[in-house]
C-alpha cells in the first residue's frame, strides 16, 4: 500500500468519524442550520485544473451567501475517481465531481459523451450546446436519480487529444498501441475501432506506464497533458478531433433530500454560478496550455488532422454508436436521438 493511499484512507476514516459524530449530535436541526455546516466535495484533478477552478467557484457562492463552508478535496487526497464516488454514495461526502468516462460504470447512459464524432470541436458551439440541451439538462437526472445522486451541473473541459510514443495520422499508425483508456467500455471501443488495443488504466499509473512503455499512448484535455507532465514521456500530440472531455457535479440525494428548500436553491445557484464561470473560462485555455507545453519541450510534436485524415477515423465511428444502443437499449436510444436533436439546433445556430 503507499503514502498516498494510506494517507486516503485515514482521511476517509476521519471523515467517516465526523460524519458519525454530527448525526449523533442533540443539536437541533435549526441550530445546525443557523450556525452553517461543513459539506464536503471531492473532483478528479489538481490544484489549478478545471474541475478546481469549478470547485472553488462553487465553494465561493455557498460561503459568500450562507453560513456553511465547503471542504475541497483534489486528486488523490481520498483516493483515485472510483473511491470518490464509493465514498460519495456512502453519505461521506456530500459532493463529487466526476468524468462519464468513470461514472459510465454505474450508468452506461453517460458513456455517450464517448462516441467519437458526435460533439461539435468548436468551444464556443460545445458550450451552447450545454447550456440549451434537454438531453443534458433535463434527461440526465432521471439517470443519475436512480444511483442515489443528485446532479447539479454538466460541463465541458476541453477537446479530447491523443498523445503517443509517435505521431498518428491515421486507424495504422494506431495498430500496435496499447492505448491508455478510462475504465469505460464505450471509449475501450471507440480506440478498438480506430486501430488501437484500448487499455484501461487508474490515472495514477499513467505516467509511469507511459515512462516504462507498457503503454504507448493516451487521451485527455491538453490542460490536463500539461499539469500532469505526460508530455514529457508520451511527446508527440494528435489533434484529432474526436471528442470532449465532460465532467458532472453530483451531490449525494439523501443529503441534498434532507436540505431545506433555501439550501437546495442554493447549491442549485452555486452550481450554476460555477458554470457559467468556467464556460467563460475554457476557451483559449488548450491554447495557452499547449504554449505552455512547447515551451518546456522542444521535441513535442503536434499534429493536426486534416479533414480528409479526420473521415478516416469517423467513418469508424458507427460501431461505436451500435454498441452503445446494445449496451443502453431503448433509453440510449431515446437519449442518442435527443441528444443529436439539440447538437442539430445548434449547429444550426437556432439556440
Amino acid at each position: 500500500m503507499t503514502f498516498k493511499k494510506l494517507t486516503g484512507l485515514i482521511l476517509i476514516a476521519a471523515l467517516s468519524l465526523s460524519l458519525f459524530s454530527c448525526k449523533s449530535s442533540n443539536d437541533a436541526p435549526e441550530a445546525e442550520e443557523a450556525k452553517g455546516a461543513t459539506w464536503r466535495y471531492a473532483h478528479e484533478e489538481f490544484e489549478g485544473d478545471v474541475q478546481d477552478v469549478y470547485a472553488h467557484k462553487f465553494k465561493e457562492y455557498i460561503e459568500q451567501h450562507s453560513n456553511h463552508t465547503l471542504q475541497i478535496f483534489r486528486f488523490g487526497e481520498l483516493g483515485e475517481s472510483d473511491d470518490i464516488m464509493e465514498q460519495t454514495q456512502a453519505g461521506i461526502l456530500n459532493f463529487v465531481n466526476q468524468s462519464p468516462g468513470f461514472t459510465g460504470s454505474l450508468i452506461p447512459e453517460a458513456q455517450i459523451f464517448f462516441i467519437p464524432y458526435l460533439m461539435p470541436t468548436g468551444d464556443e458551439d460545445v458550450i451552447r450546446f450545454f447550456r440549451t440541451s434537454v438531453a443534458i439538462n433535463e434527461m440526465f437526472s432521471e439517470l443519475y436519480a436512480e444511483q442515489g445522486l443528485e446532479l447539479l451541473s454538466m460541463y465541458p473541459e476541453g477537446e479530447m487529444v491523443v498523445t503517443a510514443d509517435s505521431p498518428v495520422r491515421s486507424p495504422e499508425d494506431f495498430r500496435g498501441k496499447n492505448i491508455r483508456t478510462m475504465t469505460n467500455p464505450l471509449l475501450a471501443e471507440t480506440y478498438r475501432a480506430f486501430g488501437a488495443t484500448p487499455t484501461p488504466l487508474p490515472w495514477g499509473e499513467v505516467y509511469g506506464a507511459l515512462q516504462t512503455n507498457i503503454i504507448q499512448g493516451q487521451e485527455n484535455p491538453i490542460f490536463w497533458i500539461q499539469s500532469g507532465g505526460l508530455y514529457e514521456v508520451s511527446p508527440n500530440l494528435t489533434f484529432t478531433g474526436h471528442g470532449w472531455f465532460t465532467t458532472a457535479l453530483m451531490a449525494n440525494q439523501n443529503f441534498f433530500n434532507g436540505l431545506s428548500e433555501e439550501d437546495q436553491q442554493l447549491i442549485r445557484n452555486a452550481a450554476a454560478y460555477a458554470f457559467d464561470y468556467i464556460t467563460e473560462y475554457i476557451p483559449g485555455l488548450g491554447d495557452a496550455m499547449l504554449e505552455k507545453i512547447l515551451e518546456a519541450k522542444k521535441d513535442v510534436t503536434v499534429t493536426r488532422l486534416t479533414a480528409e485524415e479526420r473521415q478516416v477515423f469517423r467513418e469508424r465511428a458507427g460501431q461505436v454508436e451500435k454498441r452503445f444502443i446494445e449496451m443502453t437499449g431503448e433509453r440510449g436510444q431515446k437519449l442518442l436521438d435527443q441528444f443529436k436533436k439539440d447538437l442539430e439546433k445548434v449547429m444550426a445556430g437556432e439556440v
